[in-house]
């Protein structure tokens, strides 16, 4: 198993510290963020800057975690969290911005197994151990610190990434020898689109753990849902709904005629059975 530093990443914001979220929050979360708005003025960034772009990855998680009904299942994670995220493509160049899953869970240890065939060969088994935020541009910046020793800078947390190439009914025999999900998150599944995803759907029923999925638009989220209730017999039981975290600028070349947005809605289940 090959494991990587996040200091051996692509591990910089390109933006001023005013910019970017390169250090720990002011103060820690008090409340559920619900908006855009609400994660800049805790993050003390100005609406203008374009970090959003790249954080609706990591910030969707945290946001599904709520939508999951974090209540009845978090009392059983004891500081560690393990989330298997599937089909993973685009973050794969951008795996730095998971880094702010410090400040989204603080005092808890984060671990993600990211599963998927757009995975390379080259990187099946690779492990990220991403210790500090991604760094500013700013030379003098506080951030700049840790960028030799890669100490945490969150002493009580840590975030590592694990990639897994495959489809998830096919690896999850070898993912659960070292972790047991405590949520799956699938962003802009397009469940309706692979047939794929169906055996993927009974191994998750079968593990009656919460299950979150993402689209581009309502419709791929209605018939994603479709797909799920037809294969399972179960209703969902997180509606369909607007993602308040999604990727703020329309999806090019979609080949469909409505605006489209990477993350823009949720669905998904909380628990599959009694």
């Amino acid at each position: 198993m090959n494991v990587v530093a996040g200091s051996q990443i692509n591990n910089a914001w390109d933006l001023s510290n005013t910019l970017c979220p390169c250090n720990e929050p002011i103060f820690m979360l008090s409340k559920h963020l619900t908006s855009w708005k609400e994660y800049y003025e805790w993050r003390s960034i100005p609406l203008h800057s374009p970090v959003a772009l790249l954080l609706h990855w990591p910030i969707t998680i945290y946001h599904a975690t709520q939508v999951a009904g974090s209540g009845s299942w978090r009392p059983g994670i004891n500081g560690k969290l393990h989330i298997h995220y599937l089909g993973p493509e685009k973050e794969l160049l951008q795996l730095s911005v998971f880094s702010e899953l410090h400040a989204l869970f603080p005092n808890m240890d984060v671990h993600i197994d990211l599963i998927g065939p757009s995975i390379p060969q080259h990187r099946d088994g690779e492990r990220i151990e991403l210790c500090n935020y991604a760094h500013c541009l700013d030379r003098d910046c506080v951030c700049k610190s840790s960028i030799e020793s890669d100490v945490h800078t969150n002493e009580t947390s840590a975030v590592t990434l694990q990639l897994r190439r495959g489809l998830y009914h096919e690896r999850y025999t070898d993912i659960a020898k070292d972790s047991s999900p405590h949520i799956v998150i699938a962003p802009n599944a397009g469940i309706a689109a692979y047939s794929s995803w169906l055996p993927t759907i009974e191994l998750i029923k079968d593990m009656n753990i919460p299950a979150v999925f993402s689209d581009y638009c309502e419709e791929a989220c209605y018939l994603g849902a479709r797909c799920i209730s037809s294969v399972t017999g179960c209703p969902l039981n997180i509606p369909i709904q607007l993602n308040p975290f999604r990727q703020p600028m329309v999806v090019e070349n979609s080949a469909l005629v409505i605006p489209c947005y990477s993350n823009c809605f949720l669905y998904g289940m909380s628990k599959w059975s009694a």
